[in-house]
C-alpha cells in the first residue's frame, strides 16, 4: 500500500529512516540538516520509533556513538551537513576501518569562510577517500528510496561499509515535493553483524594492527568496496522489482544518439535535463549522465565518441573540479569541457546550462560568473 506525501528532503530521509527501525540514532544540528534530525526526535518523542536518540554535544561525538552502537550489532543512524561532517572526519576512517554499516544523511553545504549555508559538494568530497559509499540524490523521491536501500546496501555481508547519502542543501533538503512512501517490509532484513560485540559470547580484541597486516585490512576494505557494486545493483533491481521505481548508479537522459554529454551530480543533474531538451530543440544532440554512486565510482560510463561538458559544484584547489578530475582519470581518452558553476549556492539554470554546452571548448576548465580576463 503506497502512500503519496508533499514533504522536503529532509523530511522524507527522516521518515525512511523511520521505516528502516535503527535502533539508535546520535546526531548533532546544523543547518541545513537539522530538520532530519528534529524530526526524527519527534518519531521518538510519540512513540513512533523504538528508538534510542543520543544528542551529544557535537559531530564527532555523535560519530563515536554511532561506533559504539554499531559494534554491539545495532542498526545505526545519523546526519550532519559541512562543517560538521569535517568534525566527524577522524571517526569517518573509524567507523569504515572497523567495518559498521552506519547509514549517515548528509546535507551538502559549502565550507566557510567566509560563512555560507547553500549548496556545494566540497563538505563531502574532502571526505571520498575515507572508505564510506557516497550516492548523491535528485528529488524527494529519491532521497527517501535511497536512504531505504543504503541501509540494506551496508548491512549486506559483502559489503559491511558505511554509507553516506548526499543532497543539496536548500536546494533539495528544503524543497517541497510529492514522494511515495512506502513499506519497506523484509526489503530490509534484519542487521547481523559478524564481528559485532556481545556479551554472551566473548572474544578478543586486538587494538593494533602491525606492518605485517595492517595493508591487508585496507585492502580488505577495498574488496568490499568492489563488492558492492553487485550488491547496490541487486538492491536498485530488487527495488524496482518491488516497487516499480528504477535506480542505477549512473542516470541517462537521452544518450543513446548524444554528441555531447552533460555530466552533474545532484539537483544539477536534474537541472541539465531540462538543457538538454532545449538544446534538442535547436539540434544540438545533448543528453545527460547524473552520476549517483561516486564511491564506488561507476566503471561502465558509455561515453566513448562523445564530448563531455562536466559541472562541478566543487574544486580541489590546485588540481581542478573533482569530477572532471575522476572522469579524466578512469577514462583519460574522453574529451571533456570543464565546468565549475553552483558553488556556495550560485544559481545555475537550465538555460546558463544549454550556453555551457553551446560555448563548451574541449581541454579547458570555466569558472562560471568569473570574466574571460581573470581565467
Amino acid at each position: 500500500m503506497s502512500k503519496l506525501i508533499m514533504s522536503t528532503g529532509n523530511k522524507a530521509v527522516a521518515a525512511a529512516v523511520k521505516k528502516a527501525d535503527p535502533l539508535v540514532v546520535a546526531a548533532y544540528p546544523i543547518t541545513p540538516q537539522t530538520e532530519i534530525i528534529e524530526t526524527i526526535a519527534d518519531y521518538v518523542e510519540a512513540g513512533e520509533m523504538n528508538t534510542k536518540y543520543i544528542p551529544v554535544e557535537s559531530e564527532h561525538s555523535a560519530m563515536t556513538a554511532c561506533i559504539g552502537a554499531s559494534i554491539t550489532g545495532s542498526r545505526v543512524f545519523t546526519a550532519t551537513s559541512s562543517h560538521g561532517l569535517l568534525y566527524m572526519h577522524e571517526m569517518l576512517h573509524w567507523a569504515a576501518g572497523a567495518r559498521l554499516p552506519i547509514v549517515m544523511g548528509q546535507v551538502n553545504r559549502t565550507i566557510a569562510p567566509g560563512w555560507n549555508i547553500w549548496a556545494e559538494h566540497s563538505d563531502a568530497l574532502s571526505q571520498r577517500d575515507t572508505g564510506w559509499l557516497q550516492v548523491y540524490v535528485s528529488t524527494v523521491q529519491e532521497a527517501y528510496d535511497t536512504t531505504l536501500m543504503a541501509f540494506r546496501i551496508a548491512e549486506d555481508n559483502h559489503v559491511l561499509l558505511p554509507v553516506m547519502i548526499n543532497m543539496d542543501g536548500f536546494l533539495l533538503s528544503h524543497i517541497m515535493q510529492p514522494y511515495e512512501m512506502t513499506e519497506p517490509g523484509d526489503f530490509i532484513p534484519p542487521l547481523d553483524l559478524p564481528h559485532k560485540i556481545d556479551v554472551n559470547d566473548p572474544h578478543g580484541y586486538g587494538a593494533m594492527s602491525p606492518a605485517t597486516i595492517h595493508y591487508q585490512f585496507r585492502f580488505d576494505m577495498e574488496k568490499s568496496m568492489r563488492a558492492s557494486r553487485k550488491v547496490i545493483e541487486e538492491t536498485e533491481a530488487e527495488f524496482a522489482k518491488r516497487f516499480g521505481r528504477k535506480y542505477a548508479p549512473v542516470e541517462e537522459y537521452l544518450c543513446d544518439d548524444a554528441d555531447v554529454v552533460i555530466v552533474a551530480m545532484g539537483t544539477l543533474g536534474k537541472e541539465a535535463e531540462v538543457a538538454a531538451d532545449n538544446l534538442r530543440k535547436e539540434g544540438i544532440k545533448a543528453g545527460v549522465m547524473r552520476i549517483r554512486w561516486l564511491r564506488p565510482f561507476p566503471l561502465d560510463m558509455k561515453i566513448d565518441g562523445k564530448e563531455l561538458v562536466v559541472i562541478d559544484r566543487d574544486y580541489s584547489f590546485g588540481f581542478g573540479g573533482v569530477i572532471a578530475g575522476e572522469i579524466q582519470a578512469r577514462y583519460p581518452q574522453t574529451k571533456i569541457a570543464k565546468i565549475i558553476a553552483g558553488i556556495g549556492g550560485q544559481e545555475v539554470t537550465y538555460e546558463d546550462i544549454a550556453e555551457f554546452v553551446k560555448t563548451r571548448k574541449i581541454g579547458t576548465e570555466f569558472w562560471f560568473g568569473i570574466s574571460k580576463e581573470e581565467q
